[in-house]
């Protein structure tokens, strides 16, 4: 049985005067294998302006009676915004009966992986709200049928950047460039290092030859390259995806990389590009998605949120204050050896702008 603190021991922990008036910390029930879910929603729900944004839709909503995995996500949000007590737990049964009708990927008892989640919930979450505005545009009178590009939805606002990926053609020196847009990075973790480094990683500079040489449209032929990518545009929310679980061809499954890479409570992107909207964007750490586990198919699913100037653990329905000299713990193992451990995966970093 898995012990944690009750509400009034939570609250005794907080100080009664020090629980700030508009804020709630619940706990979420876990479905048999939803703790991906429980630990990703409590992490977005501490994303203040995406819980913001659920709630102003579930305002707007008032008279709607069709149900979408957005409708149940903003009820369960409402829910827990308005409860008269402090702390307690919630089921966010609705929403996980919703999530397992629309995608059958989750309609199961098998261990899921957090970031294919999020990455769901966010893409369906645009999708519905497109759909949305599309529903209440009129239709141009002179050709209904053009489809102009979709404007960005409020998740897109909130969450999306823009990377460039640069070429340079080593035989003219031309340099070709073309925009991806992502609503999350992935990063390949490496042993003893940060986050900064593994985002250096990223950005590092790649050489396409013999095979994979790279068609440059000024030579007119195959030509040796060098490529990167840089961040063009830096999201209102940066969410980071550790890539901690690499397939093993020898193994024939996944194995964890339980490396220590340090992420910072305050974090600078160094891998901008030149033109770069906002590349001096300093962010600070609200929220991290944690595997507790030795694979990805066996574990579990915590998330630790920053709420007005402490740290609190959701661990599915139990709640509790930490120090934030603990978050260090998260970090990773500093030995390669395979054993359980407690990894950040997902990190969610907020722009102070």
């Amino acid at each position: 049985m898995k012990m944690g603190n009750n509400p009034s021991q939570l609250e005794k922990e907080i100080g009664t005067e020090q629980l700030p008036a508009n804020e709630h910390y619940f706990g979420l029930v876990n479905f048999g294998n939803t703790c991906y879910g429980n630990s990703v929603l409590q992490a977005l729900y501490f994303c203040r302006p995406f819980r913001e944004k659920v709630l102003q839709f579930k305002q707007h909503q008032k008279n709607n009676k069709k149900e979408t995995l957005l409708t149940c996500l903003a009820d369960l949000f409402y829910s827990i915004a308005t409860q008269k007590k402090k702390v307690g737990t919630i089921a966010p049964k609705k929403f996980i009966t919703r999530l397992r009708k629309e995608y059958e990927l989750f309609d199961n008892y098998m261990q899921q992986d957090a970031h294919e989640f999020l990455n769901y919930l966010l893409n369906r979450v645009s999708e519905l709200l497109q759909a949305e505005k599309q529903g209440n545009k009129p239709k141009s009178v002179n050709n209904p049928e053009i489809q102009s590009k979709p404007e960005p939805t409020w998740v897109e606002e909130l969450f999306q950047g823009t990377f460039t990926n640069e070429t340079r053609c080593l035989n003219c020196e031309t340099v070709s460039s073309k925009d991806e847009d992502f609503l999350d990075l992935s990063v390949d973790v490496e042993q003893n290092t940060s986050i900064t480094h593994c985002l250096r990683g990223f950005s590092s500079t790649e050489t396409l030859c013999a095979e994979q040489k790279y068609y440059c449209e000024v030579c007119c032929s195959k030509q040796e390259a060098q490529k990167r990518m840089r961040v063009k545009k830096l999201p209102q929310i940066l969410a980071l995806h550790l890539k901690r679980f690499k397939y093993m061809e020898q193994m024939n499954r996944f194995t964890k990389l339980s490396y220590r890479v340090v992420f910072p409570l305050e974090l600078r992107l160094f891998n901008t590009s030149d033109d770069a909207f906002n590349p001096d964007r300093m962010y600070d750490l609200v929220a991290v998605v944690i595997h507790i586990g030795s694979s990805l198919n066996r574990g579990h699913y915590i998330s630790i949120v920053k709420s007005d100037g402490f740290w609190l653990l959701f661990d599915d329905d139990i709640v509790d204050k930490i120090d934030p000299s603990t978050i260090e713990d998260f970090y990773g193992l500093p030995s390669d050896l395979q054993k359980n451990s407690e990894t950040g995966y997902i990190l969610f970093y907020q722009s102070r702008e």
